[in-house]
C-alpha cells in the first residue's frame, strides 16, 4: 500500500515538473515572439524543451497536443477537411480614395439614430491570409481558413507550429469557448530566407510575402510549415458575450490573454483622424518588418454594429482604405541575362535610379522571355516600376506615349551570354537554359560554392576563393576540391601556408558530412534540403537512388514527377556517375546507415521484410519507438508505400493515401499489436 502511494506521489511530481515546465516556456514564447521581449537566452530555452521533451518521453500518460514541444510539426502528410465557421467569416468592402471614406462616415451616420455619438478604430490591414482560431478551455483547438466565407479547411496543425500563436491561454479571466479572428503572414526577414532556399535549388523566387504564408499555411506537411518563420497577428474577438462594448477595449483584454494584437491601432474620433492615419501609414509602412496593403476602419461600438447590420457579403460598419502600390516612371537602360547554377536564365532590366518604397531601385527583374513579350518592350522605353509585396522590384507596364520611335522590339537571347550555347527551353517551362553544364563558367563555379555552403559540406571555402581556384585551374568541379594540395593552394592571391592548410583541413573535416547533406551538396536541380533528407532516408544509399526508376522516386514522400525527373536525368548521366565514384573513393559518406549498424539489430526476424508506420498511437514518441523497432529487429523502415512495402502498420487516423496505396497495391495492414506478435 505504501508502495502504491509513494508511486503515485511519484507521479504526481513529474507531473507538476512537466506543467511548470510548459507554462514556463509558454511565457518564454509569449514574451519573445509576442512582445518581443526576452526573458531568458536561446540557450536556457534549449535546455528547458529538451527536459520537457525527456519527461514527456518517459511519461506518454501526460502527452498534451498543446505542449510547447509539439510546435515542430508533424512529417505526416495530412487532407484538409472542410469545417463550417459557426459565424459567417465575410470579407470587407474596398475604397480606394479619401471621398469613399467620407462616403462610408456618410452611411453610417444615415443608418444610426440621429445624433448618436461613436467613435471608429483604426487597424493596419496585414497583407497574409485570413485564419479563424477556436479555443476551448484556454485551449487552441481548431483553426480554420476563410474558405468561401461558410465553411473553409481545418489548418490547425500548421497553425500549431506558429509560435505568436498562443496553444494555452494566460490568467483564469477567458470565456470557456470563443473564437478570435486574424491574418497569418510571412515577415520580410522569412521570406528573404526562403527565397534564398528557393535560388539554392534552382527555383523561381515567390512574387510576394502574401503568396508566401498562404502556401506555407496550406502545406500538407505541419513540420515544413514549423520551418516557414510564419506570423500571427489577431484583430477580431467573437463569442455569444463579449467582455466589453468597445472592440477596442475586446482586443486589449485579448492580448492579455496571450494573442498577438497590433500596438499600432487606434481609436478615431472624426473622419479627419482617420484620413491622419492613413496617410501617415501610407509613407511609414515601408519601415514595418512585414506588409500592409491598407487601413480597416471599423465602428468601435458593439451594440451599433448590430444597428448597422450587413450586406450579403460585407458588414456596414466596417471598410477596408486599399494604398496604391507606389509607382515610378523610369528609362530602361539595358537588360542583362543571368546564369544560374542550373543553367537557368533570369533577364533583369537596368534601370536609371529611382527612389520607390523606401530604397533607391536600379535594377528589375524581368523573370522569363514571356513576361518581356507580354510588355512588349522596346529599347530605352520609359517603364513604370513598383515592388511586389514591397519586396522585389517589377516593371508593371510601358509609357507607349514617351517611346521613341523607331526603337526596337527587346529580342530574347538565343545563346548563352557567356559560353555562347544555344539555348534550350522545356515544355511546360517557362525559362530557357544553357544546357553546356560542363563548359558554362557560371554553372561550373556555381554548383561549387553551392557544394561548399554550411547546409551542404560547410567547407571554408567562399566565393572568392571557388573563382580563384577555378580560374587558377585548380579545379574544375567539386570533385576537384579533394585533390588539392595546400602547396599549390598557398601559391594563390591572398593564401599563404596558413590559409592553405587550413582550407585542405576544411575539405577533410567535410568527409564526415552526413549522407543526406551530401545528396543536397551535388547540386541536382530541385532537390532542396527537404527532399535530399526525405530521399537518403527512404532508399538508404546512393546506388538504391541511382539504379530507382521515375515512378519509385516519385513515390517516395513529397518527391512528386518534377523533382523525380529530375534525380533520374541526373543519374543518367556517365559524367554524373564518374564524379560520385570519385566522391566515394574520396571517402564522402554515400549510405544513411551504415553497416556495423545494420548488423547491431536485436535480431533479425524482419530480415528483408520493409515496413512504413503511419497514423497517431498513444503519443507521438510511440510512433518513434515503433520505427526503431524496425530498425533493431533488422527491417527496412520507408516513408511512402511502393512496391517493395511489405507491411503498413497503421495506428489512430492513418495517412489516407498511404492507406489507399497500399490497398492497391495489395500490400498487408496491420496493427500496433499484431506488429508486436511478429517480434515475439
Amino acid at each position: 500500500m505504501q508502495g502504491l502511494i509513494k508511486g503515485n506521489m511519484d507521479k504526481k511530481n513529474i507531473e507538476n515538473q512537466i506543467n511548470e515546465l510548459r507554462n514556463l516556456l509558454n511565457r518564454c514564447n509569449y514574451e519573445y515572439y509576442v512582445k518581443n521581449s526576452p526573458i531568458i537566452s536561446d540557450y536556457e530555452f534549449d535546455i528547458k524543451l529538451k527536459q520537457l521533451e525527456k519527461l514527456e518521453k518517459e511519461n506518454p500518460e501526460f502527452f498534451d497536443p498543446n505542449s510547447p514541444t509539439q510546435r515542430v510539426g508533424s512529417d505526416e502528410n495530412q487532407e484538409f477537411k472542410q469545417v463550417y465557421h459557426k459565424y459567417s467569416m465575410l470579407s470587407l468592402a474596398n475604397t480606394y480614395s479619401e471621398s469613399e471614406i467620407r462616403d462610408f462616415d456618410s452611411r453610417v451616420r444615415k443608418l444610426l439614430p440621429l445624433g448618436e455619438q461613436f467613435e471608429y478604430v483604426c487597424e493596419l490591414k496585414f497583407d497574409g491570409t485570413s485564419i479563424s482560431l477556436t479555443y476551448e478551455n484556454g485551449l487552441l483547438i481548431r483553426a480554420l481558413t476563410r474558405g468561401d466565407g461558410q465553411k473553409g479547411d481545418d489548418v490547425t496543425n500548421n497553425v500549431r507550429t506558429i509560435k505568436s500563436v498562443p496553444l494555452k491561454l494566460y490568467g483564469n479571466d477567458f470565456p470557456k469557448d470563443f473564437e478570435i479572428r486574424g491574418e497569418i503572414l510571412m515577415p520580410h526577414s522569412s521570406f528573404e530566407k526562403l527565397n534564398k532556399e528557393r535560388a539554392e535549388i534552382g527555383e523561381p523566387p515567390l512574387a510576394n510575402c502574401r503568396n508566401a504564408a498562404a502556401g506555407a499555411l496550406k502545406t500538407q506537411n505541419s513540420a515544413v510549415a514549423a520551418k516557414r518563420g510564419l506570423d500571427c497577428y489577431l484583430y477580431y474577438l467573437l463569442m455569444d458575450s463579449l467582455p466589453s462594448d468597445s472592440h477596442f477595449e475586446n482586443m486589449k483584454i485579448a492580448r492579455s490573454w496571450g494573442f498577438k494584437v497590433s500596438e499600432n491601432t487606434v481609436k478615431a474620433k472624426n473622419i479627419e483622424e482617420i484620413i491622419n492615419f492613413i496617410n501617415y501609414w501610407d509613407k511609414e509602412r515601408y519601415n514595418l518588418p512585414y506588409d500592409i496593403d491598407g487601413i480597416v476602419i471599423k465602428v468601435d461600438k458593439i451594440s451599433l454594429r448590430d444597428t448597422l447590420g450587413y450586406t450579403a457579403k460585407t458588414p456596414r460598419w466596417a471598410i477596408a482604405y486599399k494604398f496604391k502600390a507606389e509607382e515610378a516612371a523610369v528609362k530602361l537602360l539595358s537588360i542583362d541575362y543571368q546564369v544560374g547554377r542550373t543553367g537557368i536564365i533570369t533577364p533583369v532590366a537596368n534601370l536609371e535610379p529611382a527612389h520607390l518604397a523606401g530604397s533607391i531601385v536600379k535594377r528589375a527583374t524581368l523573370h522569363n522571355e514571356d513576361i518581356i513579350k507580354g510588355l512588349d518592350l522596346h529599347e530605352n522605353d520609359t517603364v513604370y516600376i513598383e515592388k511586389g509585396g514591397e519586396i522585389i522590384p517589377k516593371i508593371t507596364r510601358v509609357d507607349l506615349s514617351k517611346r521613341v520611335e523607331g526603337s526596337k522590339p527587346i529580342e530574347y537571347i538565343t545563346k548563352c551570354p557567356v559560353c555562347g550555347t544555344l539555348l534550350v527551353r522545356n515544355e511546360g517551362e517557362a525559362g530557357r537554359y544553357c544546357p553546356n553544364y560542363l563548359g558554362c563558367k557560371p554553372q561550373i563555379t556555381g554548383k561549387i560554392i553551392h557544394f561548399v555552403t554550411r547546409k551542404a559540406m560547410n567547407i571554408n571555402c567562399g566565393e572568392a576563393t571557388i573563382e580563384l581556384l577555378y580560374n587558377n585551374k585548380l579545379i574544375q568541379n567539386y570533385a576537384d576540391l579533394y585533390e588539392l594540395k595546400s602547396d599549390d593552394v598557398k601559391k594563390l592571391e591572398r593564401f599563404g601556408q596558413k590559409s592553405a592548410e587550413n582550407l585542405i583541413s576544411s575539405i577533410n573535416d567535410s568527409k564526415t558530412v552526413p549522407f543526406e547533406r551530401v545528396l543536397y551538396a551535388l547540386g541536382i536541380r530541385f532537390v532542396g534540403e527537404g527532399a535530399a533528407k526525405t530521399l537518403a532516408s527512404t532508399f538508404l544509399y546512393i546506388d538504391a537512388l541511382i539504379a530507382a526508376s521515375k515512378e519509385q522516386l516519385s513515390e517516395a514522400q513529397d518527391i512528386g514527377e518534377i523533382i523525380a525527373d529530375s534525380l533520374y536525368t541526373w543519374f543518367r548521366k556517365r559524367e554524373n556517375i564518374e564524379i560520385i565514384n570519385r566522391l566515394r573513393r574520396y571517402g564522402l559518406q554515400f549510405e544513411m546507415v551504415k553497416t556495423e549498424d545494420l548488423n547491431s539489430s536485436l535480431s533479425d526476424k524482419l530480415q528483408g521484410q520493409s515496413f512504413i508506420v503511419t497514423g497517431s498511437f498513444v503519443t507521438p514518441q510511440r510512433r518513434e519507438e515503433l520505427e526503431k523497432m524496425v530498425k533493431e529487429f533488422g527491417g527496412k523502415l520507408q516513408t511512402s508505400v511502393n512496391s517493395k512495402t511489405d507491411f503498413v502498420v497503421a495506428g489512430q487516423k492513418p495517412g489516407a493515401s498511404k492507406i489507399k496505396k497500399a490497398e492497391q497495391l495489395g500490400k498487408k495492414i496491420i496493427s500496433e499489436e499484431e506488429f508486436l506478435k511478429m517480434l515475439e
